[in-house]
């Protein structure tokens, strides 16, 4: 398995306990999905590209995001501690399904940007999952341009047309494209007065 073929689930906090237990962060909408797990790959932070694979005996849900793993093999605190801050990771094929208009980031990459107002505008490079909030990031008239995912804004995706569908705010494409007013005020350094 490699880092291509996988999603990122979490991450190990700590350990809890004394006969192996670990606190994890899963980075999921609903933490239910995952109670049944059987097995996850670990990334360790001395190597972040191999994945180990780790059999789960029990999965016991805690506060928000967090819960507590058993992962077979590992029965004491002194084989839990260098767990600490490993990344985890599921399959690609284990991601749960979505409905027909919703979709996963990585799985839009490469599609058209198409506005409801002005059509066909980009193409999707990149998202950044930001702390405010998700952006993507489109190629649009040589420049970089930022939208946020948002209901209101990213609409919907059609895998058929490979399409995102979007409702830009008005402006938001000039913000990208028209020097600000601050930088046409400016006097060049270098003109001579």
């Amino acid at each position: 398995m490699t880092l291509d073929e996988t999603y990122q689930l979490g991450y190990l906090l700590k350990t809890h306990g004394l006969r192996g237990h670990v606190a994890a962060h899963f980075d999921v909408d609903d933490v239910d999905d995952y109670l049944k797990l059987k097995k996850v790959y670990l990334a360790l932070p001395a190597a972040p590209t191999k994945l180990v694979e780790h059999n789960i005996e029990k999965v016991q849900p805690q506060s928000g995001n967090r819960v507590l793993l058993k992962l077979r093999g590992i029965d004491r605190i002194e084989e839990a501690e260098p767990l600490r801050g490993a990344q985890l990771y599921l399959p690609l094929a284990e991601l749960p399904a979505l409905d027909e208009d919703q979709f996963y980031f990585h799985d839009v990459i490469g599609f058209t940007v198409v506005d409801a107002n002005l059509g066909e505008l980009g193409t999707v490079e990149n998202f950044y999952e930001l702390p405010q909030q998700d952006m993507l990031a489109m190629r649009y008239q040589g420049h970089e341009v930022l939208i946020p995912v948002v209901d209101e804004i990213v609409t919907h995706a059609d895998h058929e047309k490979k399409q995102v569908h979007v409702n830009l705010p008005d402006g938001l494409l000039d913000v990208y494209l028209k020097p600000s007013s601050r930088d046409q005020d400016e006097p060049d350094e270098f003109e001579e007065a």
